[in-house]
């Protein structure tokens, strides 16, 4: 028989109990406080979490020109239907955590955010708050870094970024100004290039841009970044583009300096450099998918105009996954210094082009570095298949490669030098990359 004293103490031994049971931590659960089963004792999510829709009053849907300054904040989801475009003269600014999402369409349904020349983007989340481009279709949530429902090789959803600036570029034909591919001529939005090296069209800092490359016009896929003329006053660092249909971030021209970069399964190539674009690229990451091209297509002066500019890439590393390939092509034209990058991978391309009746008969000096134009330093490739061909790899070579150049040479010289290439850590925290384990 229990005593009155005995009564009492098992009761508060059953509290004591209940309550640690209740603020004890369970090791796995759904650990997302916007989803409908959200577990607050969950100590990591176990991926059953069921998103709740965002209450309509917290969608914000953007249409046509941003004529005047405008400022996104995270406790709305941005809905771009269609392009939108920021016109000269007018500043959007994005404040850290906010999400932009791309509407459904292809061509002139097409949804992409445009910065014109003469406009400015100031968009600079933080690690623990970036900025996420992505797709309607996408289930991500205010405040989350992730959806559940679209994965690596869902791509093609919307369109992408476009920075447009006055720095010089060399276009073809001689030209100092082009129009950025998709946006049709009679568009004058589309228009990039000048005469203005550090011109400013804004920063963009901590910024995941996930699931595009939708055709804005027949045949024209667009990049999940694209930069054109853009100058070197511009702040560009820690960007991610992951799941685009087409490149990951291309340069077309312009000066400005980019660091942080990671490109991940692009349906085509990782970083592509055009027009003469003469800045520094700095710690960058590819990740080539099995639905990949290159990962680095390396191009020089396309025109007369602006020659003598040279590019710089530095501190990178090119992997392939889940056994793709990731090859890097440096076109006859390209002109900079590529220094300890690290292409780590089943097979890597560097290519020549060349149209046969300019044919270069020091291919070799490339890759012993005694070019004037282009230069190896501390440069490591795992397997090297270099060649020179017409304007396509798989077009018939041009005759007359020179009988001094040695591809037993080229790949002694590339693989066997070190190169420790990025630090991939600076995208730990904050990367779609990272959330996914794709690193």
């Amino acid at each position: 028989m229990k005593t009155k004293s005995m009564k009492i103490r098992l009761l508060v031994l059953g509290v004591i109990a209940l309550f640690l049971s209740t603020v004890s931590c369970k090791e796995k659960g759904c650990t997302d406080p916007n989803a409908s089963n959200y577990d607050p004792s969950a100590e990591k999510d176990d991926g059953s979490c069921v998103i709740i829709d965002p209450p309509q009053d917290s969608l914000t849907h953007v249409s046509g020109s941003i004529a005047s300054d405008v400022t996104w904040t995270p406790d709305q989801i941005y809905l771009l239907e269609g392009k939108v475009v920021v016109a000269n003269g007018a500043t959007l600014t994005i404040l850290p955590g906010t999400i932009i999402k791309g509407d459904q369409g292809t061509e002139s349904l097409a949804s992409a955010l445009i910065i014109a020349r003469g406009a400015q983007i100031n968009a600079c989340g933080a690690a623990s708050q970036p900025i996420i481009f992505t797709s309607v279709l996408d289930d991500i949530q205010i405040g989350q870094l992730s959806g559940t429902n679209l994965q690596e090789n869902d791509f093609g959803l919307w369109g992408g970024l476009i920075v447009l600036g006055n720095a010089p570029i060399s276009a073809g034909d001689g030209d100092t100004e082009s129009q950025i591919e998709g946006i049709p001529a009679v568009e004058s939005y589309g228009a990039f290039g000048g005469t203005n090296p550090t011109d400013n069209s804004g920063s963009l800092c901590y910024i995941s841009i996930r699931h595009g490359g939708t055709a804005l016009s027949a045949g024209k896929e667009i990049n999940g970044l694209t930069l054109g003329g853009v100058g070197s006053s511009t702040t560009i660092n820690n960007i991610e583009v992951i799941a685009n249909f087409d490149d990951g971030i291309e340069f077309f021209g312009g000066t400005v300096n980019a660091s942080n970069l990671i490109v991940g399964f692009q349906g085509y190539d990782g970083i592509d450099v055009d027009m003469n674009y003469s800045g520094t690229i700095s710690n960058f990451v590819v990740v080539n998918g099995g639905l990949s091209d290159e990962a680095l297509e390396i191009d020089g002066p396309e025109g007369s105009t602006y020659t003598s500019g040279l590019f710089n890439l530095t501190d990178g590393s090119v992997w392939a996954y889940g056994g793709a390939q990731a090859r890097g092509e440096f076109k006859s034209k390209a002109q900079g210094t590529i220094t300890n990058v690290n292409v780590d991978t089943v097979k890597v391309r560097i290519s020549f082009e060349s149209d046969c009746s300019t044919l270069k008969t020091d291919a070799w000096t490339h890759l012993t570095q005694a070019s004037p134009t282009l230069v190896f330093s501390g440069t490591e490739f795992s397997i090297v298949d270099v060649f020179t061909s017409t304007k396509d790899p798989n077009d018939d070579p041009c005759t007359g490669v020179p009988t001094a150049f040695q591809q037993s040479d080229a790949e002694n010289a590339m693989s066997s030098t070190t190169a420790t290439g990025a630090d991939a850590s600076v995208f730990n925290s904050w990367s779609w990359m990272a959330y996914h384990s794709k690193l």
